[in-house]
């Protein structure tokens, strides 16, 4: 008989724990070893239980998700992430993928498809939520394809809220060119011509908070 998945769920909200227990509690293929309600708490119990998979929530208080993953794959902890959330946006997704998630689902997701990605995940294979799928897809395929650096997104923030080039420069402490070389950055980034337009696709992409 092959041995049950070990299982370790992080998330701050005890319900959703308790839900995601007893959903796999009932499957003799999947053995949950431990909880953890926010993310320095994944790692420790990570490190200390030596889990098959994690299923990581990635907004939870003081070290968010990300920050968790990213700490595991430093520390060489070999369980496999898979992120399971309520945000498919894309300074969600991408970040996650690039500290090290082996997959990223909704928690709307069908028990079926959640029992799937995690064996998935549990053999090494990639799991990733339709909309998310469909979302990295649309990145890869855009005109100057490619996340924000962080300076960029610093500089949208400023530009949405309707700083000048001028004060963004001043609050940024850079020259007006370099600000003006950054919105040519970020417009072929997001494929668009002008300043509310970059404004416009970066909300709906979930780049700037809402």
């Amino acid at each position: 008989m092959t041995a049950p998945v070990r299982l370790l769920l992080a998330d701050d909200h005890p319900v959703v724990r308790d839900g995601l227990a007893g959903l796999f509690a009932r499957d003799p293929e999947f053995e949950v070893v431990g909880e953890a309600g926010d993310g320095a708490e994944a790692v420790r119990l990570a490190e200390e239980l030596r889990p098959d998979v994690i299923l990581m929530d990635l907004r939870m208080p003081g070290t968010d998700g990300i920050a968790a993953i990213a700490e595991l794959a430093r520390r060489g902890v070999a369980a496999r992430v898979l992120v399971l959330t309520t945000y498919d946006t894309d300074s969600h997704v991408l970040p996650a993928i690039e500290a090290g998630a082996t997959g990223y689902l909704l928690k709307d997701a069908p028990r079926e498809e959640l029992l799937r990605a995690v064996r998935a995940a549990a053999r090494g294979e990639a799991v990733l939520a339709p909309s998310v799928a469909a979302r990295l897809m649309s990145l890869v395929r855009a005109p100057g394809a490619g996340p924000l650096s962080r300076r960029e997104l610093e500089v949208l923030e400023l530009v949405a809220a309707g700083s000048t080039n001028r004060e963004t420069a001043a609050r940024l402490f850079i020259t007006e060119a370099t600000v003006k070389t950054h919105l040519l950055n970020i417009y072929a980034k997001l494929g668009v011509n002008d300043r509310a337009a970059a404004v416009a696709e970066a909300f709906n992409r979930g780049l700037l908070p809402i």
